[in-house]
């Protein structure tokens, strides 16, 4: 059986040794400039470093070039990649059609993976991409267990599954909370940044929100932090090539605990069945433990349909 391989998403360099010998198969790192929603941004200089050190360790690495592109970014971006393409990083991450025609023009050697957090839902769509010479699609985080599984079933080429994190739910090129607060009449002198830790509270649901903006503009994630750790035996069996944690949000210590946990969770799965599923609870509860405050853990959409009330 296929073992999937393990990737996170590191908030600088310091981390990364940590999580090779936490576990993690594979790094997604990049600027916030042109990747989307990082957990940590690597300027030029540190992602070529970045990118020696995984490779010391016979690890992948993947740049995030996934970002939405204005016609502004698009000379910006055919540099980068000049800039990039002759260090032996394994894929480009893009989600922009305008984004894989500049990679394919300036490296055409490079791999590429597909990676729109919205877009891919069905496997006409991934195959539609494997068509055009894309190694790997990344499936939305809205799509259930069952189309998963089928998606991967007849896809042409691997699969990555978003498996821990929390799930963006809304994003605009637009820095919104900032003019919402000068239209308060409040005096805006920096971008409210993650750091900030702005929330927005749902009274009905009582969960909070988390909202930050960046140079992509203004992004709002969901109440809770999906939790796959004692749910991926049926993954596996179908082949899902790559599981991700997201480390957006997250405290350093947190994504290495998580890793740890995932690690020895996959490698169970794979190597003792009986035994995965019977300490899989507890693994899960063991993350509940270190959730930070307000963020509960849940099994996001891949048990949840979509359901439509008329009043």
């Amino acid at each position: 059986m296929k073992k999937p391989e393990l990737i996170v998403t590191p908030h600088d360099i310091h981390e990364i040794k940590d999580l090779i010998e936490a576990g993690a198969d594979a790094f997604i790192i990049g600027e916030e400039k042109f990747g989307l929603r990082l957990a940590g941004e690597f300027k030029l200089n540190d992602l070529r470093e970045a990118v020696e050190l995984i490779k010391q360790y016979n690890k992948k690495v993947y740049v995030a070039i996934n970002a939405l592109m204005p016609n502004s970014l698009l000379d910006d971006l055919k540099t980068y990649i000049q800039e990039i393409k002759s260090l032996p990083i394994d894929a480009l991450r893009f989600s922009d059609p305008g984004a894989y025609m500049i990679a394919k023009e300036v490296a055409p050697q490079m791999s590429l993976h597909w990676s729109s957090e919205t877009l891919g839902t069905n496997y006409f769509t991934v195959n539609y991409w494997y068509d055009r010479g894309v190694e790997r699609t990344v499936l939305a985080p809205e799509m259930m267990k069952e189309s998963v599984i089928e998606t991967k079933t007849f896809a042409k080429g691997e699969i990555e599954i978003l498996v821990h994190g929390a799930i963006c739910m809304f994003h605009s090129r637009r820095n919104l909370v900032g003019n919402y607060l000068k239209f308060q009449g409040q005096v805006v002198e920096k971008v409210q940044t993650r750091e900030e830790g702005l929330q927005l509270f749902d009274p009905e649901r009582k969960l909070y929100y988390p909202i930050f903006e960046d140079q992509q503009g203004t992004h709002i994630f969901n109440g809770s932090d999906v939790c796959m750790i004692d749910d991926l035996a049926e993954f596996i069996e179908v082949g899902v090539d790559s599981f991700r944690i997201d480390g957006v949000l997250k405290s350093s210590e947190y994504l290495l605990n998580v890793t740890k946990a995932y690690r020895l969770a996959i490698d169970m799965c794979i190597e003792n069945r009986e035994k995965y599923n019977q300490i899989g609870r507890a693994l899960y509860k063991k993350l509940e433990e270190i959730q930070p405050n307000n963020r509960q853990l849940d099994r996001g959409f891949f048990y949840k349909p979509s359901i439509y009330k008329h009043k």
